[in-house]
């Protein structure tokens, strides 16, 4: 029986370790977390992905016109830009999701980008979530580096 346990475990570290993303520093993590307001002719977006569904696969993230990640399982990013429509495109393989968040000056917004499982092929959801619901996501997250 612990002879079973220590081979999955030994397999989720493996997996884990094919699934490295850039992560920020741990200052930028801290500062983050305080869910700071942005200026007010700004918005903030938070972009998070949480559980472990697909923790061997990072979801690829893009800001039309802007920036890109990868989301692994339990990270997230910050973004702060002008007010207005934002597009978020995420990307799995060949398959991709797009969704558009409306932030408004001075607001943050959070939205969860999750693998969804198919018969044939993993892809990616993007969902705009509530206030509470995406701070405490965030907060038991690590914050990643965006490119």
């Amino acid at each position: 029986m612990i002879r079973g346990k220590s081979l999955s475990l030994s397999l989720l570290f493996v997996l884990g370790a094919c699934a490295n993303v850039p992560m920020a520093p741990p200052q930028a993590d801290q500062d983050a977390k305080r869910f700071d307001q942005p200026a007010p002719d700004k918005g903030a977006l938070y972009i998070y992905r949480s559980g472990w569904i697909g923790v061997a696969k990072p979801i690829d993230v893009a800001i039309v016109g802007g920036a890109t990640a990868q989301l692994n399982s339990n990270t997230y990013l910050r973004l702060e830009g002008p007010a207005g429509p934002v597009e978020i495109g995420c990307r799995v393989g060949d398959n991709n999701g797009a969704r558009q968040v409306e932030i408004q000056d001075g607001q943050t917004r959070f939205v969860e980008v999750s693998m969804k499982i198919t018969l044939w092929q993993p892809g990616c959801e993007i969902a705009e979530v509530p206030l509470n619901q995406g701070q405490a996501a965030v907060l038991g997250s690590k914050r990643v580096e965006p490119q």
